[in-house]
């Protein structure tokens, strides 16, 4: 596949400085694209030398998003999916560190011989072949691929990517691309006055590096007015009209319809030439925007009828963005219930060393977070066994299904000891223990069991009500599991094994009888929630949470 194989390219560049966006911005254009009727699929550049960001600390980083087919990637992948409703797969994102070690594997088996192995041509071919690789994905042809650049312009970093994308435009023709720049417009407050400067500059050195921004999405504070259009569009040689306002809004679901009222989805599609010609995407792309659905997402979650409070225990609470997923699950459960999810962190650390907390007295849901190692474990387990014993409505994701299956074995099958090798290696009763295809994995990286795997769900249980299914496909990302010896006396007291794996016979999900709503799974269901389509464990959890509310008061 060419660059001229018919599909288009938009590349999404940032500048002046980091976090302004770019993730919400590229998935808000894949929106508008899919709403127009085009297929649309999207790709990620991480300029870091880590090969994924599964050895990375989530406060580094933030959650790594796990694809459907394992690969360990960039948060903003959660964004694509949440945004498009399209599964991203290890061809959606790429590092600096899959780019070298691919080039490198390359030369040591001597597909370059005779040739001297350098960034220009060999490393911006590598990433020039995963931008077509995107657009061409399990059979399906993507009408349009967007393409974000994590970092910011001017980072050394990220050169081969932008310079990559020079060559991949001049090849591809005027037409089948579009470069589009995410920048700030600061509002300083002593002189009362929003500055062009810093886009200025950030335009200047985007188009040093040889490219030149076809439209410029500008964060502030306040309006842009015309005047301030027009001077940033003489300045960095774009029309006024490419200059399109990114506001601060109340929720990032707004962000699609503040662009397509400021003109975006025109542009796009006036730009890459498919208003009213003989391409074959002219039809679909002519069509009116449908966004009913984001129309309809935003007026419930600014004017919802309820309110409910849930707890969240985790050790990274420090860092939101560790749990981003999980955030934006409940965003969607909560337009789902008509109802504002309020979100209080506990930090399970806390918890270990000061007991529980009052917040959590007072909150209708507890989640307890996946994640690894020792640290804050007791904490958790002390929390669990407060949602257990008062009959809190409780959800357990990963870690905090063992978490949930060490306390239950604890303090109800009475089996004091009870505890994870992951946490004890010399444990009595290790009623977590590593997988069997784990325990000889020397390797850290990319290891573990990631993507979806099929769990098969009992008839009946809270789990089965919610899916409406017998069989489903959830991700994972672990290496420990509930210990099958232990089923059998976890069972007799009570303890629900409402879902396992139908090829290996691992535990993927438990519950309670006698409780309003107890639910461990050792999956990550926040993967696969989305704007329009809450997922329906979180969709389930936040009700019981709300009739918890209704019988507390």
């Amino acid at each position: 596949m060419s660059p001229n194989s018919g599909t288009k390219f938009i590349f999404v560049t940032g500048g002046v400085v980091s976090s302004l966006g770019k993730g919400i911005a590229s998935a808000s254009i894949g929106v508008l694209l899919k709403a127009r009727g085009l297929k649309v699929t999207m790709l990620k550049f991480d300029p870091y030398i880590n090969v994924d960001p599964g050895t990375l600390s989530p406060y580094q980083h933030g959650e790594v998003f796990v694809t459907e087919d394992g690969a360990e990637t960039d948060l903003d992948l959660g964004h694509y999916e949440r945004f498009i409703d399209v599964n991203m797969s290890k061809r959606n994102n790429a590092t600096t560190g899959q780019i070298y070690y691919t080039v490198i594997t390359k030369e040591r088996r001597g597909d370059y011989l005779g040739n001297t192995v350098q960034v220009i041509p060999h490393i911006t071919d590598e990433i020039k072949s995963r931008i077509l690789d995107a657009a061409h994905k399990n059979g399906d042809d993507y009408d349009v691929v967007i393409t974000e650049v994590g970092g910011t312009v001017g980072d050394i970093e990220s050169l081969p990517f932008l310079e990559a994308i020079r060559q991949f435009c001049l090849e591809a023709g005027w037409q089948n691309y579009v470069n589009v720049h995410l920048t700030l417009v600061p509002y300083i407050r002593a002189s009362g006055e929003l500055k062009t400067k810093p886009t200025q500059h950030s335009v200047m050195k985007l188009r040093e590096i040889g490219i030149q921004p076809d439209i410029l999405l500008c964060r502030a504070e306040g309006h842009l007015g015309k005047e301030l259009r027009e001077k940033i569009g003489l300045f960095c040689n774009v029309p006024p009209t490419s200059v399109i306002e990114a506001p601060d809004v109340e929720t990032i679901y707004e962000i699609p319809l503040i662009f397509e009222e400021g003109g975006l989805g025109n542009l796009l599609v006036e730009r890459l030439g498919l208003r009213n010609t003989s391409h074959p995407l002219s039809v679909a792309a002519s069509q009116p925007a449908d966004l009913d659905d984001w129309r309809n997402l935003v007026t419930r979650l600014k004017n919802p009828r309820h309110t409910v409070d849930i707890a969240i225990c985790g050790k990274y609470v420090g860092l939101k963005d560790s749990y981003k997923s999980i955030v934006e699950a409940f965003v969607h459960a909560g337009v789902a219930n008509n109802a504002k999810v309020r979100l209080h962190w506990v930090d399970s650390e806390d918890v270990e060393k000061n007991g529980i907390p009052d917040k959590l007295k007072q909150v209708h849901g507890l989640l307890v977070c996946p994640g690894f190692g020792s640290r804050g474990v007791e904490g958790k387990i002390s929390a669990i066994q407060y949602a257990r014993e008062h009959g809190l409505p409780f959800l357990g994701i990963c870690l905090g299904l063992q978490c949930a299956v060490i306390e239950f074995a604890r303090h109800v099958c009475k089996i004091p000891k009870a505890n994870s090798t992951e946490f004890d290696e010399q444990t009595p009763d290790p009623v977590i223990d590593k997988m069997e295809t784990q325990v000889n994995v020397q390797q850290m990286g990319g290891t573990m069991r990631l993507g979806g795997y099929k769990c098969q769900l009992k008839a009946g249980t809270y789990t089965h009500k919610a899916y409406g299914k017998e069989t489903i496909v959830e991700r994972h990302r672990h290496r420990w599991e509930v210990n099958n010896r232990y089923v059998a006396p976890l069972e007799r007291n009570g303890l629900i094994i409402s879902g396992h794996n139908p090829e290996t016979g691992l535990v993927e999900i438990m519950e309670l009888e006698n409780h309003p709503w107890f639910v461990g799974v050792q999956f990550h269901p926040e993967l696969k929630s989305r704007a329009l389509r809450a997922h329906p464990l979180f969709r389930e959890f936040v009700r019981a949470a709300l009739n918890y509310s209704e019988v507390k008061h």
